[in-house]
């Protein structure tokens, strides 16, 4: 695994305290931030998942990066996200073009605090794996702060 930067960390816990606004506004607890190769913030997310399942807070901020950069712009940006991205939102990483994946929680660990919980049917397939089939490399620094990015989930899923 590549080493995280002060950057990496200054921007998680950013995320980290998105997730958290996420769930105080209704939300599921997720969030993501695509931030430009210079440092500068390109989207940031929260979940809108129990209005449109798509709406992952990745898929959102992808969605609002890729109206105003093309895939070259991205291919040096990174998104960080509060749980490691689930294939869908890989996908649309990949598809978007933005090169660099940070993000603090496991999507093992995430299985262990939802169950079975119908709101988040995981999948089990890791980011890297979805990357992996790519023709394009995208790099994946994570997990890092699990125990962090869990508060913002205690207690609020039914197992």
């Amino acid at each position: 695994m590549t080493t995280p930067t002060a950057q990496d960390h200054d921007f998680l816990t950013r995320v980290l305290a998105l997730a958290q606004r996420s769930r105080d506004e209704g939300h599921h607890p997720f969030a993501a931030m695509v931030v430009a190769a210079d440092g500068s913030v390109i989207a940031e997310a929260m979940n809108a998942s129990s209005t449109d399942r798509t709406a992952h807070a990745e898929m959102n901020a992808l969605r609002m990066a890729s109206q105003r950069h093309s895939p070259a712009q991205l291919a040096g940006a990174t998104l960080y996200a509060n749980a490691e991205p689930c294939a869908m939102c890989a996908g649309g990483t990949y598809w978007s073009g933005v090169g660099r994946v940070v993000y603090a929680m496991s999507e093992a660990s995430l299985l262990q605090l939802t169950g079975s919980d119908p709101e988040n049917p995981t999948l089990s397939l890791p980011c890297r794996d979805v990357f992996a089939r790519g023709q394009r490399p995208t790099e994946v620094i994570g997990p890092l702060r699990e125990d962090e990015a869990r508060a913002a989930h205690a207690g609020f899923w039914r197992k």
